[in-house]
């Protein structure tokens, strides 16, 4: 039988995962508005029915940059990796002593918040590949047919 402790370390740790994939898509939103680059944030996008495909398909969060083409690649790059971020909180109480095997719950919801600060490999894409994203956003914004009459 599993006992209470493996039990809540178990339910701490799928919420710490819950919680940190909004908040990994919250950074990268954050980062994005301090670089004045204009997104959209949506939540469950193109979601299957079904309790099993709720959990296990396709992100929780999206964000979607729309860049202009004008702003820099550095931004798009520190957008990003922006949630490498998430991290810093969990290595201070650690270091403080109160991240520890003793704490198998609060271990376990270090772990799940630690697994939602790593950058996806779409965010690494972004990172390398930032000024393809900026030109193509150029090209389009250049054919794009005016609005003003």
């Amino acid at each position: 039988m599993i006992g209470p402790t493996v039990a809540v370390a178990g339910c701490a740790l799928a919420l710490a995962v819950a919680v940190g994939l909004v908040a990994h898509e919250w950074a990268h939103a954050t980062a994005l508005r301090l670089a004045r680059v204009e997104y959209s944030v949506s939540y469950f996008p193109g979601r299957p029915d079904g309790i099993a495909a709720l959990l296990t398909t396709r992100p929780w969060a999206a964000v979607h940059p729309r860049p202009t083409g004008r702003e820099p690649a550095w931004a798009l790059r520190l957008a990003a990796l922006a949630p490498v971020v998430l991290a810093f909180p969990v290595f201070g109480l650690a270091a403080a002593g109160y991240v520890t095997t003793d704490t198998p719950v609060v271990a376990a919801a270090a772990i799940g918040w630690l697994a939602c600060a790593l950058p996806s490999p779409q965010d690494f894409s972004v990172a390398f590949h930032a000024r393809r994203l900026l030109e193509r956003s150029r090209e389009r914004s250049a054919s794009a047919p005016s609005r003003a009459d």
